[in-house]
């Protein structure tokens, strides 16, 4: 693979890379930063964590350098947008790195503060603005900002735009584009909706593709624990409690969620700070710097505001709550093992997060591997079929030759039974009228009373215990789907009743 000295970039960011560290580029830098250079549009797909921000913003700098003009007032040459306030802070702070021994002026705006500073720095004039979509667009309308002389765009993290909402607003902010610019979006993944936005924004573009779009980072240890939500606090505490687990982000679904739960370690002992979206952009602020000094061990964090967050040595991160988003799964673990260095992921999974676990591993295309000692929860047997006085299993009266309905299927497959048909051709046609009004009310009756039963599955498991054979996630969600449709189903009122009358009328002939 090439070095940086092989890249054509200028002495002075050369030297910046030197101060830094910075050796070899990685793939995305290797692939992006000559194609970008050359002035080529760019479709860029990588997951977090593989270099992104260097590999657009070292040719952006290369480029403006290179011209060495004054940054004009309220007019800048490159824009950056970004989903997220952190992120953007993040992108900013990359370009004051690698341009510090350059003549380049960037400014940032991001909403939740005053834009007062905002709107002076603008006045001053800006090289590279970076920007989050609702600020860029509120100074836009008050005549802050002009995109005319815009020579680059970038679009970072485009699905997670698209997740938030932002579409609207990106294709306002596109529209005031300059026909004559150069484009590079990058996104995790390459959903229909991002592909459509990309093929209206590039032209040409030169595809970088470096992380396949169903694979989660490699240097990442996964580990699944089954758990129910009464035992996750205890369960964290103990793993948060090891010397291994110097520093973690704890993922919550809900800001209510991440706020007692940052407040609950805090109680225990262990210093915990929370960032979300209801946290002021100053909180924020402090939270994420007490975590990167290591003053707080633990950075409690809901998707949204953990987005784009980029510290090294982040030791693991907890899904607390597995995320309802399949593909946010990969965006939260992606936050350790950044680098070049190795990381833990560990998921924590109740019986009703079933649902979430089997998407995320359809996604990623491997099982999560199951923490050590760790077997997947096995339901409690079904219960004993009853007998019908027809002989039949009461489980099995639903038709003949079909698949047992669950679910929202269940009343019409108990319509269609060869009773109910029974029962019909006995009623006669003076009252069959009455009898089928009769009928719907007793239906919605029995549909109402079977939704107030206890449910026949069997309790949510506490946490496994240890064992040596493994069952599969997979295999427990299916033999529960069996357990359901293997329950008995409670007679119907009206059939009973027709049964009885059908009796009385054979005696009485």
């Amino acid at each position: 693979m090439k070095t940086f000295e092989e890249l054509d970039l200028l002495p002075a960011v050369q030297r910046a890379l030197s101060e830094e560290r910075y050796t070899t580029p990685t793939p995305i830098q290797a692939q992006t930063i000559p194609a970008a250079m050359d002035g080529r549009d760019v479709l860029g797909c990588a997951q977090t964590g593989t270099g992104k921000t260097a590999a657009f913003a070292l040719p952006i700098l290369n480029r403006l350098a290179e011209k060495s003009r004054k940054a004009p007032p309220n007019q800048p040459l490159v824009l950056v947008l970004a989903p997220t306030r952190e992120l953007a802070i993040q992108i900013e702070e990359s370009f004051a790195t690698y341009g510090r021994h350059l003549r380049l002026r960037s400014v940032l705006v991001y909403g939740g503060v005053s834009q007062g500073n905002q709107v002076r720095a603008l006045n001053r004039g800006a090289h590279i603005l970076v920007a989050t979509p609702g600020r860029l667009l509120d100074l836009m309308d008050q005549g802050h900002l002009e995109l005319d002389r815009l020579e680059v765009f970038v679009l970072d993290e485009a699905d997670r735009m698209l997740d938030m909402g932002f579409m609207p607003a990106l294709k306002r902010i596109i529209s005031q584009l300059p026909e004559r610019r150069q484009s590079l979006f990058f996104s995790a993944t390459m959903p229909p909706k991002i592909m459509e936005l990309a093929q209206q924004l590039l032209r040409d573009p030169v595809n970088v593709n470096v992380t396949p779009k169903q694979s989660s980072v490699e240097r990442i240890a996964q580990q699944l624990f089954f758990v129910e939500k009464a035992s996750k606090l205890s369960l964290l505490q103990k793993i948060l409690g090891t010397p291994e687990a110097d520093s973690a982000i704890v993922f919550a679904k809900t800001k209510r969620g991440a706020n007692m739960l940052a407040e609950r370690l805090s109680r225990g002992g262990l210093r915990a700070a929370v960032i979300h979206g209801n946290k002021s952009q100053s909180a924020r602020q402090r939270a994420l710097d007490a975590f990167k000094s290591r003053e707080v061990q633990v950075l409690v964090a809901t998707d949204i505001a953990a987005r784009g967050i980029d510290i090294d040595g982040i030791t693991h991160v907890v899904n607390y709550d597995m995320p309802v988003d399949a593909e946010s799964y990969v965006h939260r673990i992606g936050r350790t093992g950044r680098a070049g260095a190795d990381g833990i992921a560990l998921s924590f999974c109740s019986a009703a997060e079933m649902g979430e676990l089997h998407e995320i591993e359809q996604l990623i295309g491997k099982k999560i591997p199951l923490a050590p000692g760790q077997i997947a929860p096995r339901p409690a047997p079904p219960e004993r079929r009853r007998r019908s006085s027809h002989g039949q299993s009461s489980g099995q009266s639903t038709g003949q030759g079909g698949s047992r309905s669950h679910g929202r299927g269940q009343s019409n497959a108990r319509s269609s039974s060869p009773r109910s048909g029974q029962a019909a051709s006995q009623r006669s046609s003076s009252n069959r009228s009455s009898r089928s009004g009769a009928h719907d009310r007793d239906g919605r009756e029995q549909r109402s009373n079977d939704s107030q039963k206890p449910s026949p599955l069997p309790r949510k498991p506490a946490v496994a215990a240890m064992a040596t054979s493994g069952t599969t996630a997979s295999s427990f969600a299916s033999s529960l789907n069996d357990s359901v449709s293997a329950q008995p189903r409670a007679k119907r009122p009206l059939q009973r009743k027709v049964r009885r009358l059908s009796s009385s009328s054979s005696r009485s002939r």
